[in-house]
């Protein structure tokens, strides 16, 4: 008897990134397309990027504003990521 919690579920075989861009070559991806994934990252570079405006327009130095920018940018580029591969959808 196998005690572990995933004994009933189906598991699907570990894909590398050469499998990915070989299926986004082909026209299949798993996951989503560039433009699908950039539409659902854009509101949250919007609503990070404003937030750099409006503390930037309360008076904060421009260097602490600009302190912020790059976590925004890069947590964007992991979401980007994310969706663009399926990462985000095939979790279940």
């Amino acid at each position: 008897m196998d005690d572990t919690a995933e004994s009933g579920l189906d598991q699907s075989p570990e894909r590398t990134t050469a499998d990915l861009l070989e299926d986004d070559e082909d026209g299949f991806v798993e996951g989503m397309d560039r433009w699908t994934a950039t539409k659902y990252i854009a509101p949250f570079v919007a609503i990070g990027l404003f937030d750099l405006v409006l503390l930037l327009g309360w008076g904060l130095d421009p260097l602490w504003g600009f302190m912020i920018l790059p976590p925004i940018l890069f947590i964007s580029v992991l979401g980007w990521i994310a969706f663009r591969t399926g990462f985000a959808s095939s979790r279940t």
